[in-house]
């Protein structure tokens, strides 16, 4: 944990380097900077606020080891989390690229670079904040950047949080006491602090996360932002509402869910039907937005799950979806768009074009638009309000609410289609909300958190997985082993008092 912590300090010296005042470099050499002079006004301590977003998509000397053009960012996360489940189909062993995180091997291999990317990443996003959350009350500067800085450091290290223990640890159980194992909580800036630190217990991050996120939205609340790249009140009462959703904590889901995507209104079908690419879209209520000037080709999102950029892994291994859960979209629904069952895609959205190079397979997207097939930006949206309203139709539900859950859910699927009403009640209406949700967020790294907070097994049978590409792992229980992701390696060597996962 202590190398975590010596790795950030270096990374705030960059941040300063590339985003603070001119002055301020004239005076302090870049490799000496201290997490004093971080804070140490709030001009410094916006700088550095920025610079932990940049880490949701920002390809880092320190994470350029041989081949690592999949470790780019957060949503490098979110694709080996959806290839852990089984509604994101590879088609094709391609390059190579999430191949053997598909097959369930590389989230159990501690020396693997895969396996020890999200802890990393996670890690320096959350020791970062710390400095910020530690700090800026006492940099000079307004009162509001103040509380700005900080409310978004606070949601930003329970969100880190919030990802590393669904990954790590044991799932939550509603009904327990969650003594089993977590991941360590490191909350202060002194790098002594963290070595040799245990890990927390599940129970002990979740209220570390929901006390974070609690505290975001009091010094949040009020509060504007420069744009959706960074998270406001909206997005912090969002974050509590997918937390309380996973905890089994179903009201308090439903209320922040209904608070948070106040203001964000649901696309159109219309609009719908185009897909994802650079475009902010009114239901869009936090995402990554990457310029030109700083994208990462080979390695954005859209160079592995979009549908047209001319990447190798994309020409090779183009995605699709489930088949079997695109036979169950009606076909007035306008997502069902979003697939094409013959894989030679003649309905893409105008100016969108396929290459002669791109293989053509069955069922796979073009819900994630590239810019062209030489540029694969696609601003990716971690927070969505029509998340929101799944999340309060799921949680009426389970609660026993249906007609409630009948409600929001119509009002929901309207916007994707016209025909669409809810009727279903009990067991089947929760079954007809989750198909909803694996439509809706298909791609967007849900899926394999959704089968491991309900305890589900994975199973990939009868649909349109490729033996060969699988590695002929169709089915994973409930409750099995796997479903933890080994501690690194390093940080078992590191340690002395991490204790690894059931292996």
């Amino acid at each position: 944990m202590k190398k975590v912590l010596y790795i950030f300090v270096i990374f705030i010296a960059g941040l300063l380097m590339t985003a603070c005042e001119e002055e301020f470099l004239e005076t302090t050499p870049t490799d000496q900077t201290s997490s004093l002079d971080v804070v140490a006004t709030t001009d410094n301590a916006y700088a550095a606020l920025n610079g932990i977003y940049r880490l949701f998509y920002f390809r880092y000397d320190t994470d350029r080891v041989s081949g690592s053009q999949g470790r780019v960012g957060i949503t490098s996360t979110y694709i080996q989390v959806d290839c852990l489940g089984e509604d994101v189909v590879q088609t094709a062993y391609g390059n190579g690229w999430f191949i053997n995180m598909y097959r369930w091997l590389d989230h159990r291999n501690e020396s693997d670079s895969d396996l020890r990317y999200p802890w990393r990443r996670h890690y320096r996003i959350i020791a970062n904040a710390n400095t910020l959350i530690n700090g800026v009350q006492d940099a000079n500067g307004p009162q509001d950047d103040k509380d700005i800085i900080q409310g978004e450091a606070l949601a930003l290290r329970a969100f880190s949080f919030y990802q590393i223990v669904q990954l790590y640890g044991e799932r939550y159980s509603s009904g327990g006491g969650n003594t089993q194992l977590g991941v360590p909580l490191l909350l202060n800036d002194d790098s002594e602090v963290y070595e040799g630190l245990s890990r927390a217990t599940v129970e002990e991050v979740y209220a570390q996360v929901n006390s974070d996120l609690d505290q975001a939205i009091l010094l949040l609340d009020g509060q504007s932002r420069v744009n959706k790249t960074h998270i406001n009140v909206d997005v912090a009462r969002a974050l509590k509402a997918r937390v309380a959703l996973t905890m089994g904590e179903y009201a308090t889901a439903i209320t922040y869910a209904q608070e948070a995507r106040v203001g964000y209104p649901l696309m159109d079908s219309t609009t719908y039907s185009t897909g994802f690419d650079l475009t902010d879209q009114s239901e869009f209520m936090w995402w990554t937005e990457i310029s030109e000037d700083q994208t990462d080709r080979w390695g954005n999102f859209g160079a592995f799950l979009s549908r047209n950029m001319s990447s190798s892994n994309i020409r090779g291994n183009p995605k699709a979806i489930n088949s079997l859960l695109y036979n169950q979209i009606s076909n007035s629904d306008v997502r069902k768009q979003f697939w094409d069952p013959t894989g030679e895609h003649l309905n893409l959205p105008p100016g969108v074009s396929l290459l002669s190079s791109h293989a053509r397979f069955p069922y796979t997207n073009q819900k994630f638009i590239a810019v062209s097939n030489s540029d694969s930006r696609v601003n990716f949206p971690h927070v969505r309000s029509a998340e929101m309203y799944l999340i309060e139709a799921e949680a009426q539900a389970r609660l026993g609410n249906d007609v409630l859950a009948q409600t929001v859910l119509t009002e929901f699927a309207l916007t994707r289609d016209a025909y669409y009403t809810a009727t279903n009640t009990g067991q089947a209406l929760i079954d007809e909300i989750m198909i909803q949700r694996r439509i809706e967020l298909w791609g967007e790294g849900f899926r394999w958190y959704d089968l491991k907070r309900l305890n589900l097994p994975l199973d990939r049978t009868g649909a349109n997985h490729d033996a060969s590409v699988c590695g002929n792992l169709f089915q994973v229980p409930a409750g099995d082993v796997r479903w933890q992701w080994l501690i690194p390696e390093d940080e078992m060597n590191d340690n002395p008092n991490m204790v690894q996962n059931p292996l």
